[in-house]
């Protein structure tokens, strides 16, 4: 796998103006991701995963404010114009929604959907080469030819799913952020769409971002893994390191609360207490300190940096933060 971070976001920030005040989604966000790498994105509902992959391909709504630096290439997406953007969608990137019932157009069969894609980005491709690209994508997805000329509603989950995975492909997109795309499916069906997602990745080499709350399926198909909270990361490292020996008190919880068949009859599931924090009035400090079994006064009163808890793997706590600066810090707080 190549190590060439070709996606580099940088103190990434979303907010929103609401009745209640201005709502800060995403909040000082960095992470790396390489070619060829499968990056995971896990958190609670409402913790910024799917605003951070919209953010990504700027698909928010108008009225959201965007600052700091996505960089794809070395080129920053928050500086291309609708038309660059345009392109930039679908030919270099694309998006797996949650429910490709409602993302695929019912009145447009399977093969109009993608010579469309095709026609927009590469209006001098003949429509016979369009379709015999078409249609060698479709068979390699595991789909008849002759589905081609099926409409949404006469396919199963499973195959308009990979419908979807192929509108990705089918202009050599580099980055597929995959949003919840197996929420909708049976176990068996979401281990086959796994199984050629990991194909998908090998032979075209491209990269992914998949958000879920689906922790299983993160710690079967990704390289590394992010864990969100509050518009934060509070722990990104490679599956291994973040899963085997989690750092953050948050994501130790939300491996506590994942059913587990060794958990004996009379034992009861981990329930994290307490909610996420509206985001209109955050609280001080680090955000999970309400909910934190191990928070210290420093935690209510001041954020934490990121820590580098062993190499490749950062954890957004004071626990982590050096004694003499978190002494520092203290100092502060009480001055």
């Amino acid at each position: 796998m190549s190590e060439q971070k070709f996606l580099q976001v940088r103190d990434l920030h979303v907010s929103y103006r609401t009745r209640l005040g201005g709502l800060s989604a995403i909040d000082g966000v960095s992470f790396d991701v390489s070619k060829g790498e499968i990056l995971g994105l896990v958190g609670e509902s409402g913790c910024g995963k799917s605003t951070l992959g919209k953010t990504l391909l700027r698909m928010l709504p108008r009225s959201a404010t965007i600052t700091g630096n996505i960089l794809y290439e070395g080129v920053d997406l928050l500086t291309l114009d609708d038309r660059a953007l345009r392109d930039f969608r679908g030919r270099r990137a694309s998006m797996m929604f949650q429910d490709p019932m409602t993302s695929l157009n019912p009145v447009q069969r399977v093969d109009e959907h993608m010579l469309e894609a095709i026609n927009v980005h590469e209006p001098h491709t003949s429509k016979e080469i369009a379709l015999e690209r078409t249609r060698v994508l479709i068979e390699r997805l595991g789909i008849q030819a002759e589905r081609l000329r099926a409409y949404p509603h006469q396919l199963s989950g499973g195959m308009r799913q990979r419908i979807m995975i192929g509108l990705g492909l089918v202009l050599n997109a580099d980055l597929i952020i995959a949003d919840e795309a197996t929420t909708s499916l049976d176990v068996i069906v979401e281990a086959k769409l796994l199984d050629q997602l990991r194909e998908i990745r090998e032979e075209f080499g491209l990269a992914m971002i998949v958000i879920t709350h689906n922790i299983a399926l993160v710690a079967e198909l990704a390289d590394r893994v992010a864990v969100m909270y509050a518009g934060r990361i509070a722990e990104i490292g490679t599956v291994y390191d973040v899963f085997d020996k989690p750092q953050h008190p948050y994501t130790q919880g939300l491996l506590r609360s994942v059913p587990n068949i060794k958990l004996d009859d009379e034992e009861e599931l981990y329930k994290m207490p307490g909610e996420p924090p509206n985001l209109t009035h955050p609280p001080t400090g680090c955000r999970f300190h309400p909910r934190c079994p191990r928070a210290m006064p420093v935690c209510k009163e001041r954020e934490p940096g990121m820590a580098e808890a062993k190499p490749g793997h950062f954890v957004h706590c004071w626990l982590y933060v050096s004694r003499s600066a978190r002494g520092e810090a203290a100092k502060k707080v009480t001055s």
